[in-house]
């Protein structure tokens, strides 16, 4: 009896635990995404031409025009001027096509559900070529649903199309007003906030089991400047080389702070302990200085101090490392002076290129894959695509939910005759995602929000009575306000758009009350429907995350290939390869941190599931730190052949990660059957000459790939471990698949 109550309080607070994971997902506002210079330009993309349209007596082209740029200023954000311009130019013509489709099926129903439904599914499917794709998907498909709810002559629907297509070229045209004078300043800005963060890493030392830091950082500016690899100006050049001596800054200074943390062990090291962190605060004194200089255009006589500040720490370590020390002390210090060295070299790099003098020497830049021809980049879209068409993918469930539902409930709308039925299906598309956690939250802010902005709607009509020049500069407000707060929680962005429509239908003439009322009705409709729908269907973030894991583990492992490859070639360091590895191995990281969040928040998942994928996720950032030591060392030590025993460990490491990423795919799964790592490293061990500094380095990092790899391999045999199954010690020969239960 005791251990039932036990289990049965257990229960209860795991329970009051997932609801306040839940709830705080829900009430979440993020500071971070808040866009005020976004948000006017948006306000200013609709309200511009509302004000035209009343003033020149064209007030319904001017709402036309408005409600394009309204879908566009969807896709507008803070990156660079060619990935914004693209994505725009995109969305506006998704937009404009959604219209013309959507008005000329408005007077047949089955027709107009048909279509309707089958963009559904394309939009859900969409979700699996990335998030820009997604967006552009749900934007266009809550067009096209909006205008089928009214019939058009193929004139008429043509006219409407060009209109909403301006006001996507006229939104385009303001986010992208200033890129002949400001050209490089979002790629310059990210680079900024890159050496900012590099400071803050030098400042502190971060642990391993966390991820590495300044990642986010470091793939965003790999994200924003992928747009120079066809830009050959000198001032592209030098971003460029700026971002790649930001890498290697980073790959050091973790190498460093690994160090320092060795010879902090041993009592013997004060004076070099000393030196380093010196060393470290001269460096994020420059690196500070440098980030500055790029984001607010400071100075950069401070910087030049500080890296005479870090020639001097430099030289004293050299002094130090003579003295009278243990052998594993010397060893230390002799890769930290490797280190230290090369960051000399790059600090002196970074300076210069940030004074915007010229690089010396000839500068190589390889395209990226972004750069790729675009038969090849449809290729690829249409392999994924093909791939993503199995009842096995997220995607496709995704899909064929949203097209279900959407086509149902537009379907119901219309046999029912229901006034602005088309906020039924609308809801449902901008309400179903494909996980549980975004689905269920959007579901209660869409409804909460909803009502709380027809209630404002509803207060400022009848108190203020504004003209229509008053009704457009509310609209403006709303607009600005959905963009600039919306981000930083959905239910903020819902009150505003529940406002900003009920002004925008009562321009044309229709009484705000049926709008109010009729919007309630359907909304609440619409996200019921979507809420049972994803209840009787779920696509549950606990049968996603093996996935989410396997591609991490297959990007690590084409780090690792790429490591060895550059230490195994006479061609010498493929700086543009690395990166590539780098970049994928980040984002498929970040993927996996973001499935373990989600995973926290769903119901019926115990603490002892999530720790197990948050401890997961501890082994892999160790496994990953190591092969940035390694390849930062691989590419400033001197170059000696790799030994037998390497390759066979490199091999064999290979292999293991091949077959982890296996099981949790749902192939059988056995420890037994796994090669010994341990055993290959104590070969590696006995190879070579240990006092050679790419052996020492490789002897150190291959200890740690090797450790945190076992420690994964236990923790993917107890996710994949039936429920009910006990003693963590009796696992049996083959586990059976069934993620985490």
């Amino acid at each position: 009896m005791m251990q039932q109550t036990t289990e049965a309080n257990a229960a209860a607070v795991q329970t009051t635990n997932r609801w306040r994971i839940f709830w705080r997902t829900v009430t979440k506002f993020d500071r971070g995404k808040i866009i005020p210079l976004i948000a006017l330009r948006n306000a200013l993309g609709v309200g511009i031409p509302l004000a035209a349209g009343i003033l020149t007596g064209y007030k319904l082209s001017g709402l036309a025009i408005a409600t394009g740029a309204l879908n566009v200023a969807f896709s507008d954000g803070n990156d660079s001027y060619p990935q914004r311009a693209r994505r725009m130019l995109a969305a506006s013509i998704l937009v404009a096509v959604a219209v013309f489709i959507g008005a000329l099926s408005g007077s047949h129903h089955m027709a107009a559900v048909s279509i309707a439904a089958v963009w559904a599914f394309a939009a859900g499917l969409a979700v699996c070529l990335g998030t820009t794709p997604g967006d552009l998907g749900v934007i266009s498909l809550v067009t096209l649903v909006v205008y089928s709810a009214q019939s058009l002559s193929p004139v008429n629907a043509a006219w409407s199309s060009v209109l909403a297509l301006g006001g996507g070229l006229f939104q385009t045209l303001l986010a992208v007003l200033f890129w002949p004078v400001r050209r490089y300043q979002p790629e310059r800005r990210a680079l900024g906030n890159l050496y900012l963060e590099l400071a803050r890493v030098a400042s502190n030392s971060a642990g391993q089991e966390t991820a590495p830091p300044a990642s986010e950082a470091s793939t965003h500016a790999q994200q924003m400047l992928s747009n120079l690899d066809r830009d050959h100006k000198l001032e592209g050049e030098r971003y460029r080389s700026l971002l790649n001596q930001a890498e290697r800054i980073r790959l050091a200074l973790l190498t460093l702070g690994r160090l320092h943390r060795r010879l902090s062990r041993e009592g013997s090291a004060g004076d070099p302990l000393h030196a380093l962190d010196g060393m470290f605060e001269s460096a994020g004194d420059l690196l500070y200085a440098i980030g500055s200089s790029l984001t607010r255009n400071e100075s950069l006589d401070i910087a030049r101090r500080d890296l005479r500040a870090f020639s001097e720490w430099t030289a004293a370590l050299r002094n130090y490392a003579t003295g009278r020390l243990t052998p594993f002390v010397r060893a230390l210090l002799a890769d930290a002076q490797l280190q230290v060295d090369a960051l000399a070299g790059q600090f002196r790099a970074a300076l210069e290129l940030a004074e915007h003098a010229t690089p010396e020497g000839s500068i190589t830049f390889a395209k990226a894959d972004s750069s790729r021809p675009m038969s090849l980049r449809v290729t690829s879209a249409m392999a994924i695509l093909r791939a993503n068409l199995t009842l096995n993918s997220t995607a496709c469930r995704h899909a064929i939910r949203l097209a279900v539902c959407l086509g149902a409930g537009d379907l119901g709308g219309r046999l029912l005759d229901w006034r602005r039925s088309y906020w039924l299906p609308m809801t449902i598309a901008i309400v179903l995602k494909p996980d549980f956690t975004s689905t269920f939250s959007r579901g209660v802010l869409r409804l909460a929000g909803t009502f709380a902005g027809l209630a404002l709607a509803t207060v400022l009509l009848h108190f203020i009575h504004p003209s229509a020049m008053g009704q457009v500069l509310v609209i403006t407000f709303f607009m600005f306000a959905l963009r600039s707060v919306g981000s930083a929680n959905y239910g903020i962005l819902v009150v505003s758009v529940s406002g900003l429509v009920v002004f925008l239908v009562g321009l044309t003439g229709i009484a705000a009350g049926s709008v109010i009322s009729a919007r309630a009705i359907n909304t609440t409709v619409g996200g019921l429907l979507a809420l049972v729908a994803y209840w009787l269907w779920p696509t549950w973030e606990r049968m996603q995350v093996g996935e989410q894991f396997a591609r991490m583990i297959d990007a690590y492992r084409g780090y690792l290939q790429t490591i060895v490859e550059v230490y195994t070639s006479e061609a010498g360091v493929d700086v543009e390869k690395l990166a590539h590895a780098r970049l994928a191995a980040r984002l498929a990281r970040s993927n996996a941190v973001a499935s373990v969040d989600r995973l926290g928040a769903e119901p019926g998942m115990t603490a002892e599931q999530v720790g197990i994928a948050a401890s997961m996720l501890a082994s892999s950032h160790r496994f990953v730190y190591a092969l940035m030591a390694l390849d930062s060392g691989l590419a400033s030590s001197t170059p000696i052949p790799p030994r037998e025993a390497f390759r066979q460990f490199v091999f064999d490491l290979d292999l293991t990660l091949y077959l982890l990423a296996a099981a949790l795919r749902g192939s059988p799964f056995s420890k037994k059957k796994l090669p010994d790592l341990r055993a290959d490293h104590m070969k590696l061990l006995e190879s070579g000459d240990p006092a050679a500094e790419r052996h020492a380095l490789v002897n150190v990092e291959t200890d740690r790939l090797t450790n945190s790899v076992n420690t994964l391999r236990e923790q993917i045999a107890l996710m994949l471990k039936p429920r009910g199954s006990t003693g963590a010690a009796q696992e049996p020969e083959t586990l059976r698949h069934v993620q985490l239960q």
